[in-house]
């Protein structure tokens, strides 16, 4: 679904049905011990959408969190990758773990 800054994303909902006007995300909201911190400007600066555009591998599942890095700075959205098959985490969520979906041979090294 689309979300207010116009990007799609999977974990955006909006019920807009009958005069209903509910929106949430979530991603944000699949943790049960945080209370519901999601507001449409975060939309803005969500690296979600892009991760999810580059790297559609169904091993990958992404944990996110709001944090505000200083007091004057905005709230931003962190995302989290994990790979329920290598059980790694810590690695470039565009990229994916390395080991799910290898290169293909042709993008590596020329040996002659």
């Amino acid at each position: 679904m689309r979300t207010p800054a116009g990007k799609e994303c999977r974990y955006f909902y909006g019920d807009y049905h009958r005069g209903h006007h509910r929106e949430e995300c979530r991603l944000l909201d699949d943790d049960p011990s945080t209370p519901p911190t999601w507001t449409p400007d975060l939309c803005r600066a969500c690296p979600t959408p892009g991760i999810l555009m580059a790297n559609a591998c169904l091993y990958m599942e992404l944990k996110a969190t709001v944090t505000r890095p200083f007091p004057f700075i905005q709230r931003q959205v962190r995302v989290r990758p994990y790979c329920t098959k290598t059980h790694r985490e810590g690695f470039d969520a565009h990229i994916g773990c390395g080991e799910c979906h290898p290169l293909p041979d042709i993008f590596g090294e020329k040996t002659s």
